[in-house]
């Protein structure tokens, strides 16, 4: 099944990693490129997009980075405009961009809450904003939409056990969004869909000195052990269970299906609430 997108471009917002190691957004920048895709890395840390782009060329895949703070409206018209002019369409939008901030509704500061509104919701809807009409033109033009992926959480939909006012709040407004959106622009092959990762592995946990502080007391090997052992397959996930997940909704494999919440998750939700 190789080349699955073969012939697309994507724009994945997110694409580089905090850290050492692999985010969801690199590994499923990689996925994208090794299935065909031409591939735009976008992050707001340049280093950490080139290095993505530069994976990618190195297995002989086409991409590119560019910087870009998804909370501004001028730059994610600059990603669009640079997008197309290098590959001339848009067929995948892959939104990974998020930050999580430990603290209850009375532990939050006001600027804190509003900060992981603007990176987590007001990211994706600007990046949504500015790619639907180029799909809608490509749709008028071909009869060829898009496909839209909005990475979410679980703890969208469960209390985790983590005070995560802010970031719960806001994946569960982007679920809504996602389902709204699906609606309104299904006549026009424009699919929208959320994945919801479970507890994963990732750079961008392991630097959560909140996290850390929760589950162990500031460990972060006591972090991974205690978050393995609540899963029912016995461990985390990993980024490239998440980049598969968006593999599967950016293709063709997925024409019929938009406006759903994958869960990808070993089973966690099974046993919350």
């Amino acid at each position: 099944m190789a080349g699955r997108l073969r012939g697309k471009v994507a724009i994945v917002a997110g694409a580089g990693s905090i850290g050492p190691g692999w985010g969801n957004g690199k590994a499923t920048a990689t996925v994208f490129a090794r299935e065909g895709a031409r591939v735009v890395c976008a992050d707001i840390n340049r280093d950490a997009a080139e290095e993505t782009a530069a994976i990618i060329q190195n297995e002989g895949g086409q991409a590119f980075a560019v910087q870009a703070d998804v909370t501004r409206a001028d730059q994610v018209a600059d990603l669009v405009d640079r997008a197309l002019g290098r590959y001339g369409r848009i067929d995948i939008l892959d939104n990974n961009v998020g930050i999580a901030e430990v603290g209850s509704v009375v532990d939050l500061p006001e600027e804190t809450w509003e900060k992981v509104f603007r990176v987590n919701l007001t990211g994706a809807f600007l990046a949504m904003k500015h790619v639907i009409p180029v799909m809608q033109r490509q749709f008028e033009e071909t009869g060829e939409g898009g496909s839209i992926v909005n990475i979410s959480s679980i703890a969208s939909i469960r209390h985790t056990g983590v005070p995560y006012a802010s970031y719960s709040a806001t994946k569960a407004g982007l679920n809504h969004l996602t389902r709204t959106t699906a609606v309104q622009f299904a006549a026009q092959k424009i699919r929208v869909n959320a994945i919801l990762p479970g507890l994963m592995k990732t750079p961008m946990v392991e630097h959560s000195a909140g996290l850390a502080k929760v589950y162990g007391g500031g460990d972060v090997e006591a972090m991974w052990a205690a978050r393995a052992a609540q899963v029912p397959m016995g461990h985390m996930g990993e980024a490239w269970d998440v980049a598969n997940a968006a593999l599967f909704l950016a293709s063709d494999e997925a024409r019929y299906v938009t406006g759903i919440e994958l869960v990808v998750d070993g089973g966690i939700t099974l046993k919350y609430g």
